[in-house]
């Protein structure tokens, strides 16, 4: 792995990269798609090998990382994804004279790009991170995951030699491997932006050392997440055992190894609701590491003042168990590191609540969240679920409403992002049509001829 190489590489296509046309751009990513495709069988058996994943979710996660990389291709072909603004001379202008100024983006340059371990596809060598980054014009640089190294070689070499046949210039696309090497990458002046997803801890270490820089450059990092769960004294009056159902069937799945995963739920009737709940056998965990770290967050959790176990289930054949915590609403005002602490794995903290006014309270003392969740009364007016959806919108990026945060569609509306420590950058996503905003840089042209300027920004 000759890091120079592939760096001097990355920085030698950035202008080719830049001044080329996005309907380009549009056709190495169906190239990728194809080819992706096309090899699906063995990257979904390679996938099963290294991450225990069933066949069912690699096909699903592949289907998915190929669907975005041709959505971001039609956003490029229809111009969606290159915004223009044209101000014409005006000497009326209301502050004097206005010259022509003509508004576009460009990549901003070489990107770093931190895999994911929990999507060994949609987030990994090909993610969404990858995509939108090559979508605006930008040589990528992927650090593989150490959860899946071979899945991670196998899958950078399809992309690497589609891209190749599809004309894309030497330099376009790369792979890393280990620690150090990627932080001599990022610390590197030839790189521009970095994206991560992963522990609020790495995130954040990396995070520094990207502020740190001589010239500090975009970290765009999605860290830790709780996603709360708000049940109103309507819907749970109303579906009790269909709330309690689909929370534990959210918390559960993918042995709770999303980054949606709904970690806290607030209740009116802890009680009953931890009388409705049934925990099933978890599935196997993706790494030693992220086991290990689950049971040490769950015992930190368990460790806080009114906190205790309420519920465990069987465990699997690793002795892994699902596993539900108890609080009052009144010990995680008097405390709230239960709501700061994600438990990524299956396992999750009820909280009781005795009033409107004790729920909300919760509510303002959430850090930032990548989601907030409301089930609330499904045909009636409910006050409580309008307050609860006013608390979340100040602390998280998606609300959802009446049903479960697990499983984030890609689209053109899509927020995947929030205040810190949901992620290092709340006014971006990284997922959806708007991520590729990330690695786009904006110039103006002041009195430009069409000579100079680029395509989109010439009269028609």
């Amino acid at each position: 792995m000759d890091l120079e190489r592939i760096l001097t590489a990355a920085d030698e296509a950035r202008p080719t990269l830049r001044r080329g046309d996005p309907a380009e751009r549009a056709a190495w990513l169906e190239a990728v798609a194809e080819a992706l495709e096309a090899a699906s069988a063995e990257l979904v058996a390679l996938a099963g090998t290294e991450t225990h994943l069933p066949a069912a979710r690699l096909t699903g996660e592949l289907r998915r990382t190929t669907f975005q990389a041709r959505l971001f291709a039609q956003g490029l072909r229809s111009g969606e994804l290159l915004p223009v603004r044209v101000d014409a001379a005006d000497p009326e202008w209301g502050m004097g004279p206005r010259p022509d100024l003509r508004r576009t983006v460009i990549p901003i340059g070489p990107v770093l790009v931190f895999a994911a371990s929990n999507f060994p596809f949609a987030f990994s060598v090909f993610g969404g991170d990858t995509v939108s980054a090559l979508a605006a014009g930008c040589p990528v640089v992927v650090k593989a995951h150490p959860g899946h190294p071979e899945l991670s070689r196998r899958t950078a070499a399809i992309v690497a030699g589609a891209l190749r046949v599809a004309g894309a210039p030497e330099g376009t696309f790369a792979l890393i491997e280990g620690v150090e090497a990627s932080l001599t990458v990022l610390r590197d002046p030839r790189i521009r932006a970095a994206a991560f997803t992963g522990s609020t801890a790495g995130g954040r270490a990396l995070f520094d050392i990207a502020a740190a820089r001589p010239d500090p450059i975009p970290f765009y990092g999605e860290l830790g997440s709780v996603n709360p769960v708000v049940v109103t004294p309507a819907a749970w009056a109303e579906r009790a055992t269909a709330i309690a159902e689909g929370w534990v069937g959210s918390l559960t799945l993918g042995a709770g190894q999303f980054c949606t995963n709904p970690g806290v739920v607030l209740v009116p009737d802890p009680d009953a609701f931890l009388a409705a709940v049934d925990l099933p056998v978890p599935g196997r965990m993706l790494t030693e590491g992220i086991e290990q770290g689950f049971a040490k967050a769950v015992s930190q959790v368990g460790a806080l003042p009114g906190v205790r176990v309420a519920a465990v289930g069987p465990q699997n054949a690793e002795g892994v168990r699902a596993g539900v915590l108890r609080a009052e609403a009144a010990d995680v005002l008097a405390d709230p590191r239960a709501l700061e602490i994600e438990m990524f794995g299956p396992a999750g903290l009820v909280v009781g609540y005795s009033s409107a006014d004790e729920l909300i309270g919760v509510l303002r003392r959430l850090p930032g969240q990548l989601t907030g969740t409301v089930q609330a009364h499904s045909a009636e007016a409910d006050p409580v679920a309008a307050a609860a959806v006013d608390a979340l919108t100040e602390t998280a990026g998606r609300i959802i409403y009446n049903d479960w945060p697990t499983g984030v569609t890609v689209s053109g509306a899509q927020q995947h992002g929030g205040p810190y420590p949901a992620t290092t950058a709340p006014t971006t996503t990284s997922v959806g049509l708007s991520a590729i905003a990330r690695f786009q840089r904006p110039v103006a042209y002041q009195g430009a001829p069409a000579s100079v300027l680029p395509p989109e920004l010439r009269d028609r």
